[in-house]
């Protein structure tokens, strides 16, 4: 322990800056110590009074995998709330809950929270949909930093929690997540990806950020010089970065990025990565390696101190030197489960509900229903997902509508084969010979879609899963992060085996009669016979004909069939759910749709069939009260913040993140979505009227009709007002949307992009003027041309509505912005500044600018508009190469991947082209060597002709596997 009067240690002194204190402590560490602190599991330094101190506690939607506490909607649910007073609330009784376990055990439970998840929501299918906000930069950036806010506390000094935005960046798809690489031109980077990452972190509401498993452009996002070149200039203090669990292992491992572990683990840390999240809380490998690195001087003493004085930093700011100082410490366990964070819960799952349609059945009036019968699934459950903590209780959907009919629509069933039956004992399973059908013989069948299964047993209510041993139902469901609880039927002559997808066997019932995933293939499985005591679709169908009223719980199992690690294969509901919605809708029409998920599906036939769909992400413990709140005349108050598709084929390739090329998300999408963006009804009906702009400043402007506009310059702002009027019966929620687009422009624009939101009560009759403020710099888009931000000379359309596609009133605003010249091509063209492009991918490489553009198929291009070919050009130099080395090496999406080996020759070559990739005139035709290195590229000239003008030059590759990062004209 320190001998040093603490009065005399600066670190320890909260009068002193931050920067003095850590540069304090970091003086007061040796080498090995400080290395000791880049791991996920930092030890204490008993000489300086330093505690061990952890990273990494889970805090998404409540706190998780630490017993007892709070759960709340999904973060897809509470983004759904469009109210970031709501989420600073939820991340408020989030923090405290982490603080008094912390309190209650700080050697398990740490302070470094790693939430919220603002990677973007671009596809449905992605198997984390529901961590993640909403497919909106500026509303994910607006709900992240609330939600993060109240994570880390309101006090100017010191930090609650600290909050860790994850994943950076392009991060959103499961499928070979280590291997795969997002292709981000710099539109999509500066315009899409970037702005959801830098609200939160600008606002000093999360100090510290997780990179993400994939690779960025080629590059592993672990090494990407965002982080310390973008990520850290937002911050206004030391910004925390920590790599995800075994995602620096990857960079010499899957990745094949570095040649060892050592060198990996070195370059992760000269990249900006302070914290290595690897082999849990043993930290002796990473602390071996890294010192291996700096006696192998791939790294340095600065590096080092570099990543300590970021931890540090928030070490400090988390009062762990000044506890009489910190104002959370006190909080203590009886925050945990309060009143307080029960109603929360409540209110934060009522306000996650969104009314998709209704033609007037609801709400429902409990005194005139009649008969309510609640049939599917999820009628009587409340599901966890990963990153769930334990609730203290679970409110469901029939309890909480009290006395009603109920079906899950599931079938039962027994299983005979290998001569006996298949029943539930103490040892096992087991099959037997049994007289009839005992309890212990009956199975319900759980069907989750993708052809998975779970088998719940009929004596216990408890699902079948393989302890390792044998075959146990000791389970309430599927759960952990290998669910060890689903099957798939695999037909057999005229039975079934069933094959456990976790280990990837067919059972097989042994001479010990217990039945064990011991067969590797069918030859060896126990083929069993199913006899359908109940059908579950007909007999669900009947209690719905008996019902003056159904309420059709149908949805998603958070941890099956779409999570971490898989992602859905479509946006079909789950198994045997269609054909149950169907059967139950035509045995009673009056059926309304709850819909319980962690993602859109694709319900055309409901939503042109059924009289009402309400939606609702996993709701937490209160998702049953809050969905019979809205059923019995709660407001729903919900909006999506993502498109739902009529169909997936409607979708771009699941790794292909390039929206603007693709048409992708609510901003580009040309199609007619099932439920937009911004959709939600109500249970009355809003009018707006009088949409006016002014423009503020020394010469502030009159108010503006609708049918004049306004003329402004990039620096103006610009205040939007409306009328909202509240035209209906019932006292009700309207959120009040307002979108611009760019009606001309050089480049392709967002069909329409949300510039903010306003949510107003309002009784019957009630009207108010709703404002806003619209910052015409703003509009601006990155211009590739210059590598820089422009607003453009352009007129702009200005709505307001109830959503993306429900515009109530528009108006135009002309901008007296830039227009942008040609290219000059003597400046030079850098490969990914290209304006469109076909069959190229983006990779890394060495040399400046770090990025080339890769030709992935014959004939692939990259066009450059306008650029100005002026006289006395004489010749184009290239710095590009011929892939030489494995595809495999040279990571690309998976539906690119293309061999280079059988190339022709050592060269291939580049042609550039004028006004048309195919017949235009040649300017100059490049010979391309073949690349000694992945990483290399060396310098090809060519001569060019006389030309002249303002062209566009299209850049032709002849044969897969070129790439080209830049084109100098002299």
């Amino acid at each position: 322990m320190m001998t040093e009067s603490p009065s005399r240690v600066v670190f320890r002194d909260p009068q002193q800056k931050l920067d003095t204190r850590v540069g304090d402590l970091l003086a007061r560490l040796s080498t090995a110590e400080k290395i000791a602190l880049l791991h996920q599991h930092q030890a204490p330094v008993p000489a300086l009074g330093m505690a061990g101190f952890r990273t990494g506690t889970e805090a998404l939607h409540g706190v998780a995998w630490l017993g007892t506490a709070t759960v709340f909607p999904q973060p897809i649910g509470l983004a759904s709330s469009w109210n970031p007073d709501l989420l600073r609330r939820v991340g408020e009784a989030v923090g405290t809950e982490v603080r008094a376990m912390h309190h209650a055990d700080p050697e398990r439970v740490g302070l470094n929270v790693w939430a919220p998840v603002v990677n973007l929501l671009r596809d449905p299918r992605w198997g984390r949909n529901e961590e993640g906000f909403s497919e909106d930069p500026w509303l994910t950036g607006v709900l992240s930093t609330a939600y993060a806010g109240g994570l880390r506390g309101d006090h100017p000094q010191w930090l609650r929690t600290a909050p860790t935005l994850k994943h950076f960046l392009a991060y959103n798809n499961e499928t070979d997540r280590c291997l795969t690489s997002s292709n981000l031109p710099p539109r999509v980077l500066h315009e899409y990806e970037l702005p959801a990452f830098r609200p939160a972190i600008e606002a000093g509401a999360a100090v510290a950020v997780m990179a993400s498993y994939n690779l960025i452009n080629g590059r592993p996002a672990h090494l990407s010089p965002l982080v310390d070149d973008v990520l850290r200039g937002w911050s206004p203090d030391d910004l925390m970065v920590v790599g995800d669990a075994y995602a620096v292992h990857n960079i010499a491992g899957d990745q094949h990025w570095e040649d060892d572990h050592v060198a990996g683990f070195a370059a992760a840390l000269r990249a900006g990565i302070d914290c290595v999240t690897e082999n849990g809380d043993d930290a002796a490998p990473t602390i071996a390696r890294l010192t291996s690195a700096l006696e192998r001087g791939l790294i340095s003493e600065s590096d080092v101190d570099a990543a300590v004085r970021h931890i540090l930093s928030v070490r400090i700011r988390l009062g762990e030197f000044n506890p009489a100082e910190d104002p959370y410490r006190a909080t203590g366990p009886e925050v945990i489960d309060c009143a307080e964070h029960r109603r929360l819960a409540r209110e934060a799952a009522r306000a996650s509900i969104v009314l998709l349609s209704n033609d007037g059945i609801l709400p429902l009036d409990r005194a005139t229903a009649g008969r309510i019968a609640v049939i599917g699934p999820l009628g009587d459950a409340v599901f966890d997902d990963w990153y769930s903590g334990t609730p203290p209780y679970r409110r469901t959907l029939r309890s909480s509508l009290g006395d009603v009919l109920f079906h899950e629509g599931v079938d039962r069933i027994v299983l005979r084969g290998a001569g006996g039956t298949l029943v539930v004992s103490g040892d096992g399973l087991r099959v037997d010979a049994v007289d009839g059908t005992p309890d212990a013989a009956l199975f319900d069948v759980l069907d989750w879609g993708q052809e998975t299964i779970s088998l719940r047993a009929v004596a216990n209510g408890l699902c079948v899963g393989f302890d390792g041993q044998v075959l146990r139902n000791d389970q309430p469901g599927p759960n952990g992060w290998e669910v060890k609880e689903t099957f798939t039927f695999e037909p057999v002559g005229g039975g079934v085996a069933l094959r456990h997808l976790q280990t990837g066997r067919f059972l097989r019932a042994g001479t010990d009669g217990l039945v064990r995933p011991g067969a590797p293939d069918l030859t060896d499985a126990t083929v069993f016979t199913v006899d359908v005591l109940i059908d579950g679709v007909t007999a669900a169908a009947a209690v719905a004909a008996s019902a003056d009223v159904v309420v059709l719980a149908l949805g998603s199992h958070p941890m099956v069939c779409g999570r971490e690690t898989i992602d859905r294969r479509d946006l079909d509901l789950p198994g045997a759910q269609d054909e149950l919605m169907r059967a139950v809708q035509a045995a009673n029409p009056r059926t309304v749709l709850v819909l319980t998920s962690s993602y859109p599906f694709a319900i055309g036939w409901a939503e042109q069939h059924l009289p009402a769909i309400v939606w609702s992400a996993h709701g937490g413990q209160e998702h049953g009260a809050a969905l019979a709140d809205v059923l019995l005349g709660a407001e729903p108050s919900g909006r999506l913040t993502q498109t739902w598709y009529t169909d997936d084929s409607e979708l771009p390739e699941l790794l292909d993140y390039d929206i603007i090329a693709t048409d992708a998300t609510y901003l580009y999408y040309r199609g007619t979505p099932l439920f937009p963006f911004g959709h939600g009804l109500s249970y009355t009906e809003f009018r707006y009227a009088d949409l006016r702009l002014t423009t503020s400043g020394p010469s502030p402007s009159p108010p503006t009709s609708v049918a004049s506009g306004l003329a402004v310059g990039p620096a103006a702002a610009v205040t939007v007002s409306v009328d909202v009027v509240n035209a209906g019966t019932r006292p009700g929620d309207e959120v009040v949307q307002l979108y611009t687009r760019q009606q001309h422009s050089r480049v392709k624009q967002p069909l329409r992009r949300l510039r903010d939101h306003r949510r107003v009560h309002l009784a019957p009759g009630e009207r108010t003027r709703v404002s806003f403020t619209l910052d015409v710099a703003e509009l601006a888009f990155w211009d590739v041309t210059r590598s820089r931000w422009v607003v453009e000379q352009a007129a702009h359309t200005i709505a307001v509505g109830r959503s993306s596609l429900d515009w109530a009133l528009t108006t135009t605003l002309r901008v007296r912005g830039e227009v942008i010249p040609p290219r000059t091509a003597r400046s030079g063209l850098r490969l990914i500044d290209n304006d469109a492009y076909a069959g190229t991918t983006p990779v890394a490489i060495s040399l400046d600018p770090g990025e080339a553009l890769r030709s992935v198929a014959p004939g692939a291009w990259a066009v450059f508009a306008d650029v100005d070919l002026d006289g006395g050009l004489q010749q184009v130099s290239a710095l590009a190469s011929m892939g030489s080395t494995p595809s495999t090496d040279l990571p690309v999406m998976p539906s690119e991947v293309v061999s280079f080996t059988d190339s022709a020759g050592d060269s291939a070559t580049v042609t550039l082209r004028l006004d048309d990739p195919l017949t235009g005139p040649v300017l100059a035709i490049l010979t391309i060597p073949r690349a000694e290195g992945r990483l290399d590229v060396a310098s090809a000239r060519a001569p060019i002709g006389p030309v002249g003008g303002v062209h566009d030059v299209f850049v032709v590759f002849d044969q897969p596997g070129i790439a080209v990062a830049t084109l100098a004209f002299s």
